[in-house]
């Protein structure tokens, strides 16, 4: 299998699981749907370090150790302590999951056909650069869709690392041979962002037995 064939096939992956992340009402699951698609991104670093540049394999380093190993190991560990159920969300189960796929398909058909216009560079008309910043995009909107339509912190911090996730993919694809980009990748990991987040949520649910995010507006009085 090719670059051109494999990491297309990588990234369209990621959007399975980033749906599951973002749909499904446990979350342990969607811990480990994460964990999953931090693992394709991973492998999708590793095509690149081969393929491209060299100095990718310490942003590879870096991004096993925390996007599939340090960050699922936090949130299942917080998971365990508190238990795996989703505060309810805005939108029910079923209509929740045919908007976020018709997003998803309807996002990634716009900024596949027209990645040009949102990236002007020559290697958006290749693949698989083509493909793997429409998929960055569509995993973005659905970071966002996910932290606008759910009430539980924890899945919120699913999101944002869904979010980090498609801007590492746009990263990589963007420019993969230049010297700079590792540490542009290195630089913008969320690990603390994630642990912090984790802490914070911990105190909300001592005081309010609860992970609904709702409550964090009772706190300013």
């Amino acid at each position: 299998m090719t670059l051109e064939t494999a990491v297309p096939t990588l990234a369209l992956a990621m959007t399975v699981t980033s749906l599951v992340a973002a749909e499904v009402r446990s979350l342990r699951i969607a811990a480990w749907s994460y964990a999953v698609q931090a693992l394709l991104l991973v492998s999708i670093f590793v095509a690149f370090a081969i393929a491209f540049n060299p100095l990718l394999w310490a942003w590879v380093l870096v991004a096993l150790v925390t996007k599939a190993l340090l960050i699922p190991a936090l949130l299942l560990s917080y998971l365990r302590r508190v238990g795996e159920d989703e505060v309810g969300p805005s939108i029910g189960f079923g209509p929740s999951v045919v908007i976020a796929s018709i997003v998803m398909v309807a996002f990634y058909k716009l900024t596949h056909h027209h990645v040009g216009l949102l990236a002007a560079s020559p290697l958006t008309s290749e693949e698989p650069f083509r493909t793997n910043l429409a998929v960055a995009l569509t995993i973005f909107c659905l970071g966002m869709y996910t932290l606008i339509s759910r009430r539980d912190a924890v899945k919120s911090v699913v999101a944002i690392c869904l979010l980090e996730n498609g801007v590492h993919l746009s990263l990589v694809s963007l420019a993969p041979d230049m010297p700079e980009m590792p540490l542009i990748g290195i630089a913008t990991e969320v690990l603390i962002t994630v642990w912090l987040m984790l802490y914070v949520i911990a105190g909300i649910r001592e005081q309010f037995e609860s992970t609904d995010a709702a409550h964090l507006t009772e706190l300013r009085t």
